[in-house]
Parts: structure tokens; C-alpha cells; sequence
């Protein structure tokens, strides 16, 4: 293979720019294609009419005139000037048809102008001619062939701007219903398109189909929240009854086992309640001013793991700390963030491998491992609830809860796999102006919202 075809396979192949695919740009192209197509036919249709009809009656004319001629000749009556035998400007092929011994017709010139021939076999060999003047019925064909020409530009035009008129007032009822489509996948369950128009096309229909759909996919997921509101809510009372009773246990290792399983029930059961929280969005933030680098320690403190903080952005460029007052201060929700870095952290242990770091850097922090990396569901359709790789254990809570309180705070919550090996796991809190924004909407398994640059939460 030479370099020439190297670079003919390397090169990317030529594609139409993004609005050439949209359907106003098809049904333009397609109304304008069936329009010229038309306009095409119907003008070949009425010029090749009017060119027989105008061509007729002059070649009548012609033929009558070829009578007088011939009745004057025989009759050796004078005839009129270039009229008569092999007169000059006679086409040649229609002086070798008369010469045969047939009559015939053609379009010529005589003296300068337009002319219609007609002529016909005469004594000796010789051809017998008249013409008749052929300029009016020329102009009423170049005339025709104008009208037609700019009758079929008007209609185009008007076609052209009905059918855009048409079309988009389709493409936009089309556009609105992949909007609400689209909010509804970001969480949005209360979105609807409530088409108001008269119609009953197959758009209105799938507008409707879809509203449909938003009410029931609703109604069920709010009866799944219920449901899991509903069974935290029961088993708190029950466990703590059993918490009480292990207590009493004479010490031993089934009583240890017993405690262990009822500790494990209870956290269980106050995920479950933090997520139906969560997804009700009842959550309100309390903000307040925090050191990053404080709040980031206070969160390796309370997760009991050998965790190396890193600050960087202050002078010296990255250190390891234990505690540091020269990171940047910011409004957020203390317990929020807290919660979410804890998660991060216990995920970190859990499902990777030493060392574990949590980075500081301006507003963003950063936790990685050198474990095996996120699944490749994760990386793909985000954190799911009760779903785990392999014999890890867990109930695939933590991170679900890492990604809503994230929502509820306004960061960006994403999750990659390094190419140096291990994950990585990145919270980025909203600047200055974003703090007091609506968080925004839901998504059930800490799915991002369609059409974010963000990977899926993990």
C-alpha cells in the first residue's frame, strides 16, 4: 500500500453539516425537487402544445401560400419576389424533399428574418418555393416559453413558503415533544406536552402517547418511593427492639454475630430512608462558609480509613496535610458534603485498593485508588441501587446517595477510570453565583441529565 492510498483510508470521510439531517431541511429539499420536477413537465407540456399549435398555423399558411405559387407558375401570372423556382435562402434539405417530388415545410431565414418555407416539386428537376413571415409566431413562442418560466419560479416560491409554514409548525410540535421527552429522562416526571392543537395527526398522537407514558412511568415510581418509605419506616421500630435486645446477649461471638447483623440492618434501613428523602426532593440546604481542607479532614476522621489528604492551590503547590486553614473557603451544606466524601471514601476502600487519596484543589475534590477501576455499568449508566460486581460486598447504596446529595448541592459528580490504573472520583462544587440555584432535576439512580458533558454518577 502507498502513502496516497494510506491517506485516502486515513482521511475521515466527508459528512453533511448537523442542520442538513433535520426534517425542515428534508422536506425543503423534497418540496423543492417535486416542485421544479412539476414546474418541469408541465412547461414541456405547454411549450411542445404551443410550439405544435403556433407551428401548425404557420405552416398552413406556408402551404397556401405554395398553392398561389404553383397556380401563378402554370398559369404565368407574375409571382411574388422570392417566390418560385429555387429561390434563394430555400433550406437545402427541404429543397432535396421537394426534388424527390414531395411537398414539405421547414424554418429558415429569408433576407435577414424568420421565415416558414413550403415548397414542392416543379418541372426539370427543380423545386418550387414561398414563405410567409415567421417573427410573430417566434415571439409568441419565446413569450410563452417566459410566462412559463415565471409562473413556475411563482409557484415554487409559493409552494416553497406554504410547505416551510407547514413543516415547521410540525418540526416545532416534534421539537417540543423531544424536549419534554428529553426532561423527563433527566427526572423531570411532571413534565408534559399538552398539545393544545385541533389536530389529530401522528404527531398530536405521540404527544399524547407520551403524556401517557410520563403519568404512568410517574404513578409507578412515586408508589416505588411510597414502598420504600414505607418499609424503612416499619423495620426502624422492630430493629431498634432488636438492637436492645442483642445488648443484652452474655457476651460471646454469637452475640457479637447478632450485634454485627443488627448494626448492618440499621444502616441499611437509614440508607433507605436517606434515598427516599432524596428522591421526594424534601431536602433543604443549610450553607454556610467551610475550609474545604477542614471539612475534607473532618470527613477522613469520621470514616476510621487510613486516607492521605492533599491540598493544592496553596502556596508550595500539593502537600500532604492533616489539617489546613489555607484552602478555600466556601458556602455549603457541612453535613451534605461530608456525607458524600464519606461515601467516596468507604467506596474507595471497599472496592479498591491502597493508597487512597483526597485531593483539595479550589473548588473540586478528588478521591482515587489503585484498586481495579469502576465497573464498566457504572462508567456507562451511572450507580445503581442493590447492585454490586462480583462477591463485593454492599448494597450499591453509598454511591447512589453520593450522587443525590451532589444534586442537592449543585455539583458535578463524576466518575473515570485512570489510565495509570485505579479510579478516581471527582466533586466539583458550584462557584459563587450557583450557590443559591435550584438544584437540578432528579434523576432515579444518579443518572446525569441527557446532554451534560459530565459522566454518569458513580
Amino acid at each position: 500500500m502507498n502513502d496516497t492510498q494510506r491517506d485516502e483510508r486515513s482521511r475521515p470521510p466527508l459528512r453533511l453539516p448537523a442542520w442538513a439531517s433535520t426534517l425542515t431541511w428534508k422536506a425543503t429539499v423534497f418540496i423543492t425537487l417535486m416542485c421544479c420536477g412539476l414546474a418541469a413537465l408541465l412547461g414541456c407540456l405547454v411549450h411542445g402544445a404551443m410550439t405544435r399549435q403556433t407551428v401548425g398555423a404557420a405552416r398552413e399558411k406556408a402551404l397556401t401560400r405554395l398553392e398561389r405559387t404553383i397556380e401563378a407558375y402554370e398559369t404565368g401570372g407574375r409571382m411574388p419576389r422570392g417566390e418560385g423556382i429555387d429561390p434563394a435562402g430555400l433550406p437545402p434539405e427541404l429543397r432535396a424533399l421537394a426534388v424527390g417530388g414531395k411537398r414539405g415545410t421547414a424554418v429558415g431565414r429569408h433576407r435577414g428574418r424568420p421565415v416558414m418555407w413550403a415548397a414542392g416539386p416543379a418541372a426539370h428537376g427543380g423545386a418550387i418555393a414561398a414563405s410567409v413571415d415567421f417573427r410573430a409566431s417566434e415571439r409568441t413562442i419565446v413569450e410563452l416559453d417566459r410566462a412559463i418560466l415565471g409562473s413556475s419560479g411563482l409557484a415554487i416560491g409559493a409552494t416553497l413558503l406554504i410547505g416551510a409554514f407547514v413543516v415547521t409548525r410540525i418540526t416545532r410540535r416534534l421539537h417540543l415533544t423531544a424536549q419534554v421527552a428529553r426532561r423527563i429522562s433527566a427526572g423531570d416526571l411532571d413534565a408534559r406536552v399538552d398539545d393544545s392543537t385541533r389536530s389529530k395527526d401522528e404527531v398530536a398522537a405521540v404527544s399524547r402517547a407520551l403524556d401517557t407514558m410520563a403519568s404512568s412511568l410517574q404513578g409507578k415510581l412515586e408508589a416505588e418511593q411510597r414502598f420504600t418509605a414505607d418499609v424503612a419506616h416499619e423495620l426502624r421500630t422492630p430493629l431498634t427492639g432488636l438492637n436492645a435486645a442483642a445488648e443484652l446477649l452474655p457476651p460471646g461471638r454469637p452475640a457479637e454475630l447478632v450485634r454485627d447483623r443488627v448494626r448492618a440492618m440499621r444502616s441499611l434501613t437509614e440508607d433507605l430512608l436517606e434515598i427516599s428523602r432524596l428522591e421526594t426532593r424534601g431536602e433543604r440546604l443549610e450553607l454556610d462558609a467551610h475550609d474545604l481542607a477542614d471539612l475534607a479532614a473532618r470527613a477522613i476522621r469520621a470514616s476510621g480509613t487510613d486516607t492521605a489528604l492533599e491540598v493544592r492551590g496553596a502556596a508550595g503547590g500539593a502537600r500532604e496535610v492533616r489539617g489546613s486553614r489555607g484552602s478555600l473557603r466556601v458556602d455549603t451544606d457541612r453535613r451534605r458534603l461530608e456525607r458524600i466524601l464519606g461515601n467516596l471514601v468507604a467506596n474507595a476502600h471497599s472496592h479498591g485498593a491502597a493508597p487512597v487519596t483526597l485531593t483539595v484543589d479550589g473548588r473540586t475534590l478528588t478521591v482515587t485508588d489503585s484498586g481495579p477501576g469502576y465497573p464498566e455499568y457504572v462508567l456507562t449508566t451511572g450507580p445503581q441501587r442493590f447492585r454490586t460486581e462480583g462477591t463485593n460486598k454492599g448494597h450499591g447504596l453509598g454511591l447512589t446517595i453520593a450522587a443525590g446529595q451532589a444534586r442537592v448541592l449543585g455539583a458535578t459528580l463524576t466518575f473515570r477510570n485512570r489510565e495509570a490504573g485505579g479510579a478516581e472520583a471527582r466533586v466539583t462544587l458550584p462557584g459563587p453565583a450557583g450557590q443559591g440555584a435550584t438544584a437540578p432535576p432528579r434523576r432515579r439512580d444518579g443518572l446525569p441529565a441527557p446532554g451534560s458533558s459530565a459522566p454518569p454518577a458513580h
